[in-house]
């Protein structure tokens, strides 16, 4: 995914003289051919991720698309009040992508990880989230980003799905079921697991890349009496959005995700995973409870 994104927007630099990136340092290396052809859009404030949030909405108040990139805690977690007022109070636009996600630098310990950035951005008015599941779905995301001046939040991860599935705004349907079956929604990377972890079970699979704003529609044509929602972030992160998607329909919901007891056994992310309940075993074991 970093990969894609690396590619794509050197890409747009190319093309729209109105895209900018702003670093901190993070994947700086790999923007050195583009800094060379555009050194007046592409910039590196160092280590300085508060700065890079407040030049992007600076360079956004200017008619700029700007596009900046760091670790998830440092981007979002670190730099939360920048992206609350020089991009929100500002009514200004950018374009956040991530790497690193709840765990995938596990390695470096908790300073790396950032199960809550979803979370964190809930709590501020306008941002789109996506949340890509495969590195095939990443550029048309930032291609999208592109063409308007809102803000934007692109996270990318290790963990990938087999595929991509290129429905980002509405609910795609992968595993089909009776209308009356419990529905599970898969988000981003946990589609795979989910998948892996129902097998044999009578519901409904359907994914998004777009976690926000949530599908309220497609969530309300397909949920039955059971609901049960799988993020790669904090559990419970989706839980305003799914009961106000579903208010006046009788239900009852399981929201997985990312637990808040911290792991401090580095390992890798599949061993975090697993530790949060997150691989197939793990989702099974949750969901067939959950159902009964």
């Amino acid at each position: 995914m970093r990969e894609s994104f690396i590619a794509t927007t050197t890409e747009l630099l190319d093309e729209d003289p109105r895209t900018a990136l702003v670093l901190a340092d993070i994947s700086a290396e790999s923007f050195v051919p583009a800094r060379r052809r555009h050194p007046e859009r592409v910039l590196n404030v160092g280590i300085r991720e508060q700065l890079m949030a407040s030049v992007a909405g600076g360079l956004a108040l200017t008619g700029m698309r700007p596009y900046l990139h760091s670790y998830a805690p440092f981007a979002v977690d670190r730099a939360y009040e920048q992206l609350k007022l020089d991009l929100g109070h500002q009514d200004a636009g950018a374009v956040v992508v991530t790497i690193g996600g709840s765990y995938d630098a596990s390695e470096e310990g908790y300073t790396h990880q950032s199960p809550g950035d979803v979370a964190l951005l809930d709590t501020l008015e306008g941002w789109t989230v996506h949340v890509p599941g495969h590195h095939d779905e990443v550029p048309a995301m930032l291609r999208e980003a592109a063409r308007h001046d809102d803000r934007v939040y692109v996270r990318l991860g290790l963990q990938e799905n087999d595929r991509a599935h290129p429905h980002a705004d509405r609910l795609h349907v992968v595993r089909p079921a009776d209308r009356r079956s419990p529905l599970v929604v898969a988000v981003g990377p946990m589609l795979d697991p989910v998948l892996e972890a129902t097998t044999g079970l009578d519901v409904t699979v359907a994914y998004t890349n777009r976690p926000r704003p949530l599908d309220a529609e497609g969530l309300r044509v397909l949920a039955g009496s059971e609901v049960v929602l799988v993020e790669p972030y904090l559990a419970g992160t989706s839980a305003a959005a799914v009961s106000a998607a579903l208010e006046g329909l009788p239900h009852r919901v399981l929201h997985l995700g990312v637990g808040r007891s911290e792991i401090r056994r580095y390992g890798s992310w599949r061993d975090h995973a697993r530790a949060h309940g997150l691989d197939a075993p793990g989702l099974r074991a949750s969901i067939v409870d959950f159902l009964g």
